[in-house]
């Protein structure tokens, strides 16, 4: 039997609930190429809801409803998606910079170095709220909400001159789906392991754990109404079996701009990741690792921590810094910093030997020099 179909002439000959019906299945991306195809579809893309679907799919952080209230309180989800689903790019690292840039004690003040006080009042740690989602194989495995920065209660307090660190597990939301332990298993994609040596040899599980894992921590001011996603999305960088040999440490991150708020001009924003085996497949149960770490923390160039003080500025310049939806370009603007960075490394390992030569010779021209007044 045949069936015909009656053929559409135009878009325009689409209802515009049946229009509304195809955009909601969309992901963002496609969602926002199809609002190009015709006016229609421009229209419709504009919903609020569509982009509030497309949010709570990519990023369930966003699916409560006090998020809800901050996302729309800052421009709703639409300018939200487009602020938070491209990655910070930052190509502004010359090689040249770095070789002679001046050190802080000598060129810098205090006032310099730890930035105006007018403008830090500014910005308070209450001004920021972290989204953080984690998933491995596109399944959602721990979704957190942090309003605030802990622990940075009074000006003078040791927040804002202490090495700045957010220990994220360590700080329990009463709205958290997943207030308990974050764990990952066979059932959730893990290869089996027989044991530590096993993998050791093979590094099966650690190539299918790097390569699984993905990680978005989007940071929301509500007072400037911007937001950015901090992570690199994949790792970019771990370190197995350490500190003990059931440890498996990930690296994502961002290069984030330090104008006028360091010497070094940019810094490294470092979100640390790690698990930990707690079975294998030896002792009986299911391969199963544990989250065990999930931080955040700046570095400068030398590998110095920043200070409270200066990583509440960073943060909220990197949230109107340019972004990417190239990952290739967001990988290469790491990789400059890593290459920049090491080149700075060697160049003071090099005037180290420099003047450690300098300084043994001077000290065996000082001992000739004694004896022969001796003699």
């Amino acid at each position: 039997m045949a069936v015909s179909f009656a053929p559409v002439e135009s878009m325009a000959s689409l209802s515009s609930d049946l229009c509304y019906d195809i955009l909601r299945r969309l992901d963002g991306q496609t969602l926002a190429s199809a609002a190009c195809a015709c006016a229609s579809f421009c229209s419709i893309s504009k919903e609020e809801k569509l982009w509030e679907n497309v949010c709570s799919s990519m990023w369930p952080s966003t699916n409560r409803e006090d998020v809800k209230s901050l996302i729309s309180s800052i421009g709703g989800f639409r300018k939200f998606y487009a602020d938070c689903f491209p990655l910070i790019v930052n190509k502004e690292v010359s090689e040249n910079q770095w070789i002679n840039y001046p050190e802080y004690p000598e060129e810098w003040t205090e006032a310099e170095y730890y930035g105006d006080t007018d403008e830090f009042e500014s910005v308070l740690p209450s001004d920021f709220v972290s989204l953080v989602d984690i998933s491995y194989k596109d399944k959602i495995i721990c979704s957190k909400v942090l309003w605030g920065i802990p622990n940075a209660n009074g000006f003078d307090g040791w927040f804002y001159n202490c090495p700045f660190r957010i220990d994220l597990l360590n700080y329990a939301d009463r709205y958290d789906e997943n207030d308990g332990e974050v764990k990952l298993s066979v059932s959730d994609g893990l290869p089996r392991i027989a044991s530590i040596e096993r993998e050791r040899k093979d590094g099966k599980l650690w190539r299918e754990l790097r390569d699984g894992l993905r990680l978005s921590w989007i940071v929301v001011n509500s007072k400037i109404n911007q937001a950015a996603n901090l992570a690199s999305w994949s790792p970019l960088g771990g370190q197995r079996h350490w500190p003990t040999d059931k440890d498996f440490v990930l690296r994502f991150g961002s290069v984030l701009p330090a104008k006028d708020i360091l010497p070094c001009q940019v810094v490294e924003c470092i979100l640390s990741m790690k698990f930990r085996v707690t079975h294998t497949e030896g002792d009986g149960v299911q391969t199963t690792l544990k989250l065990t770490e999930l931080s955040m923390q700046l570095e400068d160039m030398e590998g110095a921590h920043v200070n409270g003080r200066n990583s509440l500025l960073i943060l909220k310049e990197a949230l109107s810094c340019r972004r990417s939806k190239n990952y290739s370009e967001v990988l290469e603007s790491c990789h400059l910093y890593s290459k920049v960075q090491s080149e700075l490394k060697e160049e003071k390992i090099r005037n180290e030997s420099r003047l450690d030569r300098l300084c043994i010779l001077s000290g065996i021209a000082a001992f000739i020099m004694f004896w022969y007044c001796i003699l």
